[in-house]
């Protein structure tokens, strides 16, 4: 049985768990409260059934520019050779596709909705990473692929995963550094928002930018042709929801105890949400600039998630199909739908980003425009004055080059 092996797997990661790491003890606190019943029960609700297939999609064109691509304006998804994430747990997919509780430390990279690289778009919607791995415990690059995110991680550990990416890539076989063309996304900042009343000024709002600036700006200045999506921070305090239909989430509230511990309506809850829109407000204004932004390489403002509200059922109440056992992480339900959000807000400009103001009703993907079959990169900042689009059809090759895991290149 899977609660077998979770349960085995689980047991090494405690002697094995690396001191000082907080996320391992956090979790280990929150399932202590649990009676050996609860730890073994399974929610096959929350998992996803082998023979569950999506309708299929296809666009017109699914052909790559004719030539490699010298401007990121010009950039086909099925230009895009190399796919990249970083991040924290939301990221990692941890817990995504687990049976019980004990399944939590369970990382399902393959199924993360940023990269993925599960089957095909018809068996998991993602961005096309080819295997699971074990949280707290060394994997190699063929089980995480480029889906560098740590769980656990707070914006200041991100210039060290930045680094950690820019030397995987110069020195991973097989990769031209120089001419292939790199799709990167970044989400981070909620685990600042979850552990801010620890110590507000390690998680402010200034340190927050700033190694989110430092990260980009190695970015810019070490690795050329690269697009990278930012997407922007969850609302968090809708969070405190979904602990109300399932009293029994404990683990939500070790995992994210600055947020979930406050009275309603009390000042510490107050500054939180006032906190949480000036990390919104801070990065759009980092990003809705063209100081990264050149030639080669941009960095875009995904804000698709903004104010997003988690998905609900007819009668109001919290879709828990959604939320891992932990009522924090995303099934792959959740997954999916933040993978439809970050594609659809790639094929759209800068002002007509969709902004998702629920996730109660799937998101139906689109299609690039006719006009412009290339990721959006230009910010309204930049200059105008480029020269009219000679557009051919829409790239397509992105639905199956970025949503799906393609056999054979093992950088994907």
């Amino acid at each position: 049985m899977e609660w077998l092996w979770i349960a085995v797997a689980t047991c090494v990661l405690t002697s094995c768990s690396v001191k000082g790491d907080d996320w391992w003890l956090e979790y280990e606190e929150g399932i202590r409260h649990y009676s050996k019943e609860a730890l073994n029960k399974e929610f096959p609700e929350k998992t996803r059934p082998v023979n569950f297939k999506h309708p299929l999609f296809q666009c017109p064109d699914m052909s790559p520019s004719p030539s490699v691509p010298s401007s990121v304006e010009f950039v086909k998804a099925a230009d895009i050779k190399v796919i990249a994430a970083l991040g924290d747990s939301l990221t990692t997919a941890i817990g995504a596709n687990a049976t019980t509780v004990l399944g939590i430390p369970i990382e399902f990279r393959y199924v993360s909705w940023s990269i993925g690289g599960y089957g095909s778009f018809q068996d998991v919607i993602t961005l096309a990473t080819p295997g699971k791995t074990v949280h707290g415990m060394q994997a190699h690059i063929s089980e995480t692929g480029f889906n560098l995110a740590v769980t656990g991680h707070n914006t200041f550990n991100l210039p060290g995963q930045t680094r950690h990416l820019i030397d995987t890539l110069r020195r991973y076989e097989g990769l031209n550094f120089e001419e292939d063309w790199k799709l990167l996304t970044i989400l981070m900042g909620m685990n600042d928002i979850c552990d801010y009343c620890k110590d507000k000024a390690l998680f402010s709002v200034d340190n927050f930018i700033h190694y989110m600036t430092v990260s980009l700006e190695m970015l810019m200045n070490e690795v050329p042709r690269m697009i990278v999506n930012v997407v922007q921070i969850l609302p968090m305090h809708t969070l405190r929801e979904v602990q109300k239909p399932t009293p029994g989430c404990l683990l939500q509230r070790s995992f994210c105890s600055c947020l979930i511990e406050p009275l309603p309506r009390s000042p510490e809850l107050r500054e939180l949400v006032e906190v949480n829109l000036e990390f919104q407000k801070r990065l759009e204004e980092l990003l809705y600039s063209d100081h990264f932004f050149r030639d080669d390489f941009a960095v875009v403002l995904q804000p698709f998630l903004k104010q997003a509200d988690p998905p609900r059922l007819p009668n109001g109440k919290i879709d828990m199909t959604f939320f891992t056992h932990d009522c924090f992480h995303f099934t792959i339900k959740g997954h999916e739908e933040l993978a439809k959000g970050l594609w659809n807000n790639m094929f759209q400009p800068e002002g007509g980003k969709m902004i998702v103001s629920s996730f109660s009703n799937p998101i139906s993907l689109i299609c690039p425009p006719m006009e412009h079959p290339y990721i959006f990169t230009r910010p309204i900042a930049a200059k105008s004055g480029q020269s009219e689009l000679q557009c051919e059809a829409p790239s397509q090759a992105a639905i199956f080059l970025l949503l799906s895991l393609l056999v054979g290149l093992g950088f994907m």
